[in-house]
This record gives structure tokens, sequence and C-alpha cells, in this order.
């Protein structure tokens, strides 16, 4: 835990060099600079540099959104409203540092880190779900976890270009995907219609690299 917490102050502090630098070397030395941390133990913190640092920032949003939803009253809201709390309140964490999720977005997209992309999208939605109090053990699971995806990238990258104030518009995007793959079950049963209706995933991580 004491390594977490080391990662974690470092991140925090490498961060507002990210829009200048990128996920870069020079970020980290000067993050870890910048809270009188050796060059030497930051690289034992994050040894594959740009990739480890994107991981943890990733993991760290979603520790911070289990904890800040932890303290709401989930359990008297309906489902698709605690499905948006989770967002909303991830998205409140992430909003100043928008131009360190495009940079990220640049690193996940490169064909070697294919995986960790996937990884990290599904290591989100799943804490997601479970800040939504989801208990789902059976085909369920997986099938909320999909569908989730497909909305949580797909806002993603709408958010990216949205200048509107505290991004109202992103929110309201959010409801209206997450309204029309809740409607579309009920209606026709089919997993395969419904997921046929969703973005692929890594479109966020292809397209956001192009901005």
């Amino acid at each position: 835990m004491v390594a977490e917490g080391k990662r974690d102050e470092l991140l925090l502090a490498v961060l507002p060099g990210v829009p200048f630098d990128g996920w870069s070397g020079q970020a980290l030395r000067d993050g870890a600079r910048s809270i009188g941390m050796s060059e030497a133990e930051a690289q034992d913190l994050f040894p594959r540099g740009a990739v480890d640092l994107v991981a943890w920032f990733s993991t760290w949003a979603d520790r911070e959104m289990l904890g800040r939803t932890a303290l709401l009253p989930i359990e008297t809201m309906k489902v698709r409203e605690r499905i948006t709390t989770a967002f909303e309140t991830r998205q409140d964490m992430l909003e100043p540092y928008k131009e360190a999720v495009r940079r990220a977005a640049s690193v996940l997209a490169l064909p070697q880190n294919a995986p960790l992309a996937l990884k990290l999208l599904y290591d989100t939605v799943d804490c997601m779900w479970h800040a939504a109090g989801d208990t789902a053990t059976d085909w369920n699971f997986y099938t909320k976890r999909g569908l989730l995806a497909g909305i949580y990238s797909a806002t993603m990258l709408y958010w990216l270009d949205d200048r509107s104030p505290g991004s109202a518009e992103t929110r309201a995007f959010f409801q209206r995907r997450l309204a029309d793959v809740m409607s579309i079950p009920r209606v026709t049963g089919k997993l395969g219609e419904v997921l046929d209706r969703l973005p692929n995933p890594f479109r966020f991580f292809r397209l956001a690299q192009r901005r």
C-alpha cells in the first residue's frame, strides 16, 4: 500500500506537465522533482514509463470514483441513475485533466497497447457496475459490461470535443445512449441486435489519437 500511495502522489505531480510533454520521461522527471523524489525512485514506480503512467491514471480514476460513490445514497436510486452517477462522478474527476486523457488515448491507440486499452476499459466499466451495486454472476455480468463499454467509449470521444459548461452536453449524450440501450432488450430480447447498435470501443482510442 505504501507503493500505491507513492504512485498516486507521483501521478498527481506528473499530470500538470502532461499537456505540454505528454506521458513522457520528461513529465515523469519533472513530476518527481516537484515532490522531492529521485528520478531513480520514480522509474522504479513506473518502469515502463508512459504505459505504466497511463494505466495507473485510469486505475486511480476508477478507485477515486468507487470511493466517492460509496459516500452517496446509491441504494435509493434506480439502476439507470446509479450508472449515471458513477459515470458523472468519474467525469467530474477527469474534467481538469482532459488533455491528459486525450494524450492517454493516443498511447493506448498504439497497436502494441491494444490489450492494455481493452483491459483498462473493462476495468472501468466493471468498477462503474460495482459502484452501482451490481451483484450479477451469470451471463448478465458480461452483457452489462459489454453494453456499458460501448456507451462509455462513445461518450468519452464526444467529451473530448465538448466545450459546454460543466460538460453538460456530454452528460446528456451519455444519458441518451444509456436510455436507448436499456430500452432495446425489453423490446427485442436479442443481445446480438443490441451489440450491433454499439460502437467499437477501440474507436475511441483510434479517433482520439487523430485529434
